[in-house]
């Protein structure tokens, strides 16, 4: 969050494209994260940077600070760093070896070129000096980042610790609903069934036809699986506030092919008789979140704006 945070700030600093962050929005909105300052080389500006990285890091019991030395392939880039390592150690800030990667593997060097050559505006042929200078900023494993920076073995190590600490995998990365349910003893998934089954009374008054529900068992189970009940109870919040409010309003596209979101009151077409599928809506092989399009009257849209806002925070 925070670091979306600070792309947005940086993103909306300055005019289009040109994306503009201060030490001071840096510092004000960080906390409980690493930061790491990649310097060119030391000097009087890298000393006040660590300057402020050491009192940003002394000020939370969450917060990691590092400098980072990198390889530049460049004379003198030895010197260079054991300057920088030094530095660093005058102001307290640790060093760890990053590979100022650009791509994954090393033969993506030809999309870089490309790249630039697109953000230069010339051909390829003419971006000369321009070009990266060496073609080698790509993934490292670790026994060669070992061996190009055996001479800073702290800084390696250093390195090791912190990425011990980065345990981010993609599939980490789920979609947080709010909390629906009025009785605090029931999961989100039963407080839906229960839903579900309370609504039957009112889709069919004549009784339930089994067809509708050995459909509505098949959803409810793959809700279950995927987790998604709590996406199902803000829906069906929403809408039922709508009609409350005496806001027109009705769910749309795949979403009409649940008999859930039809029992609920969600969408207006019963699926089960109309012979829809409902894995066009929801899918275990794709296991990808629900989309629930509901459409509200133009001229009360805002209403419901402003009550999603007051209910659950913007």
């Amino acid at each position: 969050m925070q670091l979306c945070r600070l792309i947005t700030i940086g993103n909306r600093g300055g005019e289009r494209k040109d994306f503009t962050l201060s030490w001071s929005q840096i510092l004000r909105e960080t906390d409980a994260m690493v930061l790491v300052c990649v310097p060119d080389g030391p000097g009087d500006t890298l000393a006040g940077a660590l300057h402020r990285l050491a009192a940003w890091r002394d000020g939370g019991t969450q917060r990691r600070a590092y400098l980072a030395l990198t390889l530049r392939r460049r004379p003198g880039d030895v010197a260079r760093l054991h300057a920088l390592m030094k530095q660093g150690v005058d102001h307290g800030i640790e060093p760890i070896v990053t590979g100022d990667v650009l791509y994954h593997a090393p033969d993506r060097h030809v999309v870089q070129d490309l790249l630039t050559a697109i953000r230069e505006i010339c051909p390829l042929d003419e971006l000369g000096d321009r070009r990266e200078a060496y073609a080698d900023r790509a993934l490292k494993n670790p026994a060669t980042m070992e061996r190009l920076y055996a001479a800073w073995p702290q800084a390696l190590a250093n390195t090791q610790t912190l990425a011990a600490h980065c345990r981010f995998s993609i599939t980490d990365l789920r979609y947080q609903y709010p909390s629906e349910s009025d009785d605090p003893a029931e999961t989100p998934h039963q407080t839906l069934t229960r839903l579900v089954r309370q609504s039957l009374r009112h889709r069919y008054p004549a009784g339930t036809p089994k067809t509708v529900l050995a459909q509505l068992k098949h959803e409810l189970d793959l809700i279950g699986e995927l987790e998604y009940a709590p996406y199902f109870l803000t829906v069906h919040s929403i809408v039922e506030e709508a009609r409350r409010k005496g806001i027109l309003c009705q769910g749309r596209g795949s979403a009409a092919n649940s008999a859930v979101c039809y029992v609920l009151g969600i969408t207006a077409i019963d699926p089960v008789r109309s012979g829809l599928l409902f894995e066009r809506f929801i899918s275990a092989e794709r296991r990808e979140p629900p989309d629930i399009d509901v459409d509200f009257e133009s001229d009360r849209r805002e209403e419901m704006i402003q009550w999603i806002y007051s209910r659950y925070g913007r």
